[in-house]
């Protein structure tokens, strides 16, 4: 059977990496979250470092939003300068997402893995959100946060993705039509989730494709 893969974006607070690293364990395959940026690193020879940085380099950076950098898929090679430039660091990540989409079934969290696979039979794509007064909740558990601190939190880390998902793939990061299927995390519980992705994955690749990827 060919490689599934199931990419998920979320609002922050909305539990999207909690339901994927669910998905991942009861079906049995890979999970990937930030540990792309270590095989990113490990395929490009670029400090590990500086792909963290980079993150941070965006957050911080207010003209990032306007000079947008589309992944077009080509690598710069290292003796240019633009080497270890936000563009390159996100295309070795995209590499590898690609890699892991020919090779093994798997759940991609954030990092624009959608866009990267758009043109992928195999991937099911995934936006997992919720209504303000839940993702606040959530947070003030994670963070021992107040209200206030929690959706000041919010708001900055969903700002961020939104300007990074954007950039790089001139596309509105909350818009439903980038994604086969968006859950309400609040309404469904994140158990019920789970339960929907792959109810998804058998009308999308066969009744049988969760028996077949346990084996």
């Amino acid at each position: 059977m060919k490689n599934i893969v199931i990419t998920i974006a979320r609002q922050y607070g909305s539990g999207g990496r909690t339901i994927g690293e669910m998905l991942a364990k009861e079906l049995g395959i890979g999970y990937y979250d930030r540990e792309l940026l270590k095989l990113a690193s490990d395929d490009s020879g670029i400090n590990e470092a500086l792909f963290a940085q980079a993150d941070e380099v965006v957050k911080k950076n207010r003209l990032f939003n306007i000079a947008k950098s589309v992944y077009q898929g080509e690598l710069i090679p290292p003796d240019s300068d633009d080497f270890t430039s936000n563009a390159n660091l996100f295309n070795y990540q995209a590499k590898i997402i690609k890699q892991l989409a020919e090779t093994e079934s798997c759940v991609i969290i954030g990092r624009c893995a959608d866009f990267v696979l758009k043109d992928y039979e195999n991937v099911l794509s995934v936006f997992i959100h919720a209504p303000e007064p839940f993702l606040i909740e959530q947070v003030m558990k994670k963070h021992n946060f107040n209200e206030k601190d929690a959706l000041k939190y919010i708001l900055k880390t969903d700002k961020f993705r939104a300007e990074y998902y954007e950039h790089f793939t001139g596309r509105e990061w909350t818009d439903a039509r980038n994604y086969d299927l968006c859950l309400n995390s609040s309404k469904l519980g994140f158990e019920k989730c789970v339960e929907e992705i792959k109810a998804h994955m058998q009308v999308r690749f066969g009744a049988d494709v969760l028996n077949e990827l346990k084996k």
